[in-house]
């Protein structure tokens, strides 16, 4: 494999709070070994549009604790097709790139797959997703944030549930995935969790809720992940509303307050380290792979794996929940 030289960051897909730490990380690591690096703005769409600039040392001056991604970020139909990666790959030539770092999701990781393999160009991907539904690491870039944003809004409308003995459902953010909802559920001694990942029939909480109810324990929390199998939490709080139209009950979405924020510690380490390793595989000839960090220890997963694997979501920790809740 011939030398790299030059070499672009971009950050696609959904942001999560860290990715300007792993810009930064990839961005110093780069200058130190004498590499030329280049940012492309807006993801895989910059690439289309040869929104490629080089970087500097002081261009990542003073964004390790800033949440979002000064690279921004967008999702590109046109990058799915042939043609527009064809377009894309001419335009990192034109500024000799021979290295490419994603920071994204597994869309992301799809697209980055795609390109090293029609066009031979080694991509490095940093797990860049609040979901955590990534094999190959323990976690991702921005999870502990949006987990630590989540608790922190859910342990303050437990304190106004208690102050009127309320019943508050509460949806995180979770298509597909439902480890914010079992981290911050977990956290927060919430009654009963809600996941895409396991069936949790409605009526089952609504039996529990009418006993707690018979035992004086008014107020309760639900945590909902929004791609909950039972729906999200209008849908979950309709159903127990008509079975339990005695309880007080309310719902809270906490939308897109998970996406932003400035990165928490764990997060800010866990992005430069990954930052750091992503160039130090390009040095050392290590192409088409993610970096993970698994038992505190840098792990390289190959792409394609990272793609079509996921992390499986253990039903013993739903178990300990309702085990913990009772």
């Amino acid at each position: 494999m011939k030398k790299v030289s030059n070499i672009a960051v971009l950050t696609s897909g959904g942001d999560a709070p860290g990715m300007n730490a792993a810009v930064r990380a990839v961005v110093r690591t780069g200058i130190y070994h004498q590499l030329n690096v280049y940012g492309v703005m807006y993801g895989y769409r910059g690439m289309l549009k040869n929104e490629i600039f080089p970087l500097e040392s002081k261009s990542v001056a003073n964004i390790i604790q800033r949440g979002g991604t000064i690279l921004k970020t967008a999702r590109c139909k046109e990058f799915y097709e042939a043609e527009g990666r064809q377009k894309a790959y001419e335009n990192l030539k034109k500024h000799n790139i021979d290295g490419i770092v994603v920071i994204g999701g597994d869309g992301s990781f799809n697209g980055a797959y795609k390109m090293s393999q029609e066009f031979d160009i080694p991509c490095i991907g940093l797990p860049g997703t609040i979901d955590k539904d990534i094999a190959g690491t323990d976690f991702t870039i921005g999870f502990d944030t949006a987990v630590n944003t989540a608790v922190d809004a859910i342990d303050k409308i437990r304190d106004t549930a208690d102050a009127h003995d309320r019943l508050f459902v509460i949806e995180v953010m979770g298509r597909d995935a439902g480890y914010i909802a079992l981290h911050s559920g977990i956290s927060t001694g919430a009654e009963h969790i809600m996941t895409p990942e396991h069936l949790i029939d409605v009526q089952d909480i609504i039996e529990d809720l009418q006993t707690n109810e018979r035992r004086r324990k008014l107020v309760n929390i639900i945590v909902v992940a929004e791609g909950s199998i039972a729906g999200g939490a209008e849908e979950v709080a309709r159903q127990v509303k008509a079975s339990c139209p005695q309880l007080d009950t309310r719902v809270c979405i906490l939308g897109h307050i998970q996406r932003g924020g400035s990165p928490s510690c764990q997060d800010r380490i866990l992005a430069s380290r990954m930052g750091y390793a992503a160039v130090e595989a390009l040095l050392n000839g290590t192409s088409n792979v993610m970096v993970g960090i698994v038992n505190n220890k840098i792990q390289y997963t190959p792409l394609e794996q990272a793609i079509k694997a996921k992390e499986h979501l253990d039903p013993e920790w739903l178990k300990m929940v309702k085990i913990l809740a009772s």
